[in-house]
């Protein structure tokens, strides 16, 4: 493999990471602080992908889709929590599970419902469809590069949100002993809404930066899903931080094992889990 190949695969690598790292946040977020497994996160991926193709078909514009879906995704997620999820904080994980799983076919059948089953492709924006060229035969998608940029600025607004901010501080504070919180006066419904939208907003702008690039497919969340789960316990369930560390590390190890090792390249990224599971079995970074 020259350099400008390596180049390519580091690139890939790190921007499929970020792409799981908007995912798999989400996901962990919702875990760690509201104690919800919630198998149906995948869903939301796709909701934003067919949101993108339909809103961009409509008015022309990926960049506006992507605002007005994110709008949409959000108060889905509000929705969503107030409805559903809200009734579930105190109860067993198998009635959460179970509550997720049927969530998948219901979405999946509106979705069926409302976009049809067709396959379908989302165009990239004129600004963003040149290449860089590497070599003489080797050139590097720009949008490929805007998707990195997208997942980095929205990893440090997380970073600072959680981090630097009064609203962060009551989400750590709900995340490390609800019970406390709460009696110290914090409205910990509200911050399990917030936290439930977030992690919605990020998993359906995912979807919607990565249709031009993957197409737009019915039961797309499904497949993300399970490679979500394994950088929440990688990282370690509830940790951001972790999150992003393990989303960069199944990159490298996803995108790099199908050129150098494509007979085995399905199973490394489970066998970097056991092995990191094994040395940490609470994961790299501990809530």
């Amino acid at each position: 493999m020259d350099i400008a190949n390596f180049l390519i695969q580091l690139l890939n690598s790190v921007q499929y990471g970020l792409l799981l790292f908007m995912l798999a946040a989400g996901l962990t977020l919702i875990f760690g602080i509201m104690g919800v497994v919630n198998l149906a996160h995948g869903s939301f991926y796709m909701l934003g992908a067919y949101l993108a193709w339909s809103l961009a078909s409509k008015t022309g514009s990926l960049a506006l889709a992507i605002v007005l879906g994110t709008a949409l995704s959000v108060v889905f997620g509000l929705a969503q929590e107030r409805i559903l999820f809200r009734h579930f904080y105190r109860r067993d994980h198998l009635d959460q599970v179970l509550l997720t799983f049927g969530l998948i076919y219901i979405f999946e059948d509106l979705r069926s419902i409302f976009w049809g089953d067709e396959v379908h492709g989302v165009t990239v924006p004129a600004l963003l469809g040149d290449s860089i060229r590497l070599t003489d035969t080797l050139s590097y998608p720009v949008y490929r590069l805007f998707m990195s940029g997208i997942c980095v600025a929205l990893a440090i607004g997380l970073y600072l949100l959680i981090s630097k901010t009064r609203l962060g501080m009551k989400i750590r504070a709900g995340a490390f002993n609800h019970e406390m919180t709460e009696a110290l006066g914090i409205n910990i419904k509200f911050i399990h809404a917030i936290v439930f939208a977030l992690g919605v907003g990020l998993a359906a702008v995912a979807g919607m930066i990565a249709a031009p690039v993957s197409s737009v497919y019915p039961n797309m969340g499904a497949q993300v899903l399970i490679m979500c789960f394994v950088v929440v316990v990688i990282g370690g369930i509830g940790s951001v931080r972790g999150a992003l560390i393990a989303a960069l590390l199944v990159g490298l190890v996803d995108t790099f094992g199908k050129v150098l090792l494509p007979q085995v390249a399905s199973m490394l990224v489970y066998v970097l889990m056991a092995v990191v599971l094994l040395w940490k079995p609470q994961g790299l970074f501990k809530q």
